[in-house]
């Protein structure tokens, strides 16, 4: 094998292509935790039930890492049906025949719970008529949900409740069920605006009738673009007295004839213990770099309060030697699959099955500030360069239809799917000679 690998890697990389050393058949396990946590990680999406993007990613992947450190680890997403198509999706879940009545928007709402335990992680899907409807977890084709206030407003009222009410503990060492509550000491990580009004009602909701008194909360904040900014008026569908609402008013402070707003964002960031991102970069950019309605502004000052994490990946689930998705699997030691790879997914896209035509993948939302215009614009120049254009993604309606029209346009080169398939995006991963990640 070693010749082959060597050829490979000079056939790939050069004659003078350094030498690797090769990864271990085994991979060591990670370390384990000094004092075991009582995580609660709440969340819009979570893979593989939910996903538009990255925030689906890291849900699926880094709760099963903090549980295989030796964590007590839950998830709690909302139940999305889409109109009944994606209720396959949860058939391995199973109802708890403990209910919840939450009081929102000046009315009582019960919700149902589903759980399910995987690689040591109690994933909880809540279920309740706003996450029945058609379309993803934001929209249908009309755009945004009137009430995605309310929507995520009741999944953080749900998460507060999951470890006061569900029976699902297990045990740390052995996973058995012990039928008990996760109780009050529990550290919340709620991610981007869908979950930023949880640290505020544990404030206000919960901590004055002495409930959870020593849990703390974290911020997780992956795309400050979106900040969950409603009309002043809406203050009431949150269903807090008047004296919070200076925890949600926001008014840019760079407009100030703009009218002032609720922003669900700002408040996740002044009533949470700790802010986190997605890396260190990203930390240095909010607070010194002007941002969308000037919130920078707001991190600076707490930003004593804020920690950049990478995002990691799944090693296992992205692993191109063991990728169940793929045509044929390769390594950095042995290239030849990868061919195999890329002429399926251009017989699949129907591209005409060129082995020299570099072919660009592009996945991910549909929105501004992910760039697709940018990639669609130069489409043009990129078939003048003979070059093959895979697209995958979902998001804004009018990025969508321009990437159906950019299938017809230049039908000969480019392919684009709208939605959101796992298969797909592994396939695109291992076949596209290029990846193009556009970003403002």
């Amino acid at each position: 094998r070693e010749p082959k690998q060597q050829q490979q890697k000079q056939k790939a990389y050069g004659v003078q292509a350094p030498a690797v050393k090769p990864r271990a058949t085994a991979r060591q396990p990670p370390p384990a935790c000094s004092v075991p946590l009582e995580l609660v990680f709440v969340s819009a999406e979570v893979a593989p039930w939910s996903k538009t993007g990255g925030l689906g990613d890291v849900m699926g992947a880094l709760p099963r890492a903090m549980a295989a450190r030796g964590h007590r680890v839950m998830v709690v997403a909302p139940r999305y049906t889409n109109g009944g198509k994606d209720i396959a999706k949860y058939k391995d879940t199973k109802p708890l025949a403990k209910s919840v009545w939450v009081e929102l928007n000046n009315s009582w709402h019960e919700l149902k719970y589903h759980t399910v335990a995987r690689d040591g992680v109690d994933y909880v899907f809540i279920e309740h008529m706003c996450y029945q409807r058609e379309g993803t977890p934001y929209g249908d084709a009309s755009g945004p949900f009137a009430d995605n206030l309310f929507r995520f407003a009741l999944l953080s009222l749900g998460a507060l409740e999951a470890p006061l009410n569900l029976p699902i503990k297990r045990d740390l060492q052995t996973g058995a069920p012990l039928d008990e509550v996760y109780g009050q000491d529990v550290l919340f990580v709620a991610n981007d605006w869908h979950a930023g009004l949880l640290p505020l009602l544990l404030t206000a909701r919960f901590r004055p009738y002495g409930v959870y008194a020593n849990a703390r909360c974290c911020l997780a904040i992956h795309n400050l673009a979106h900040q969950g900014s409603h009309e002043a008026s809406r203050f009431h569908d949150i269903g807090l007295s008047g004296d919070w609402y200076s925890a949600l008013e926001w008014q840019d402070p760079g407009d100030k004839q703009r009218k002032k707003t609720i922003n669900v964002l700002k408040a996740g960031i002044v009533t949470s213990d700790l802010l986190l991102t997605v890396s260190q970069g990203y930390a240095a950019e909010i607070t010194g770099m002007p941002q969308d309605a000037r919130v920078d502004m707001l991190l600076a000052q707490r930003a004593n309060k804020l920690r950049g994490i990478v995002n990691g990946i799944d090693i296992n689930e992205w692993d191109p030697e063991t990728d169940k998705h793929l045509a044929a699997t390769y390594s950095a030691y042995d290239l030849s699959g990868k061919a195999v790879c890329k002429r399926a997914l251009q017989r699949e896209m129907r591209l005409p099955l060129e082995p020299d035509m570099p072919l660009v993948g592009f996945i991910g939302r549909l929105d501004y500030q992910k760039g697709p215009d940018l990639l669609l614009d130069a489409l043009p120049t990129l078939a003048n360069l003979e070059c093959q254009v895979v697209l995958l993604g979902s998001g804004a309606a009018d990025y969508e239809a321009r990437l159906k029209e950019a299938s017809h346009e230049f039908g000969w080169c480019c392919r684009g799917h709208v939605g959101f398939s796992v298969p797909l995006s592994h396939k695109i991963i291992a076949g596209c000679d290029i990846l193009l990640m556009p970003s403002r």
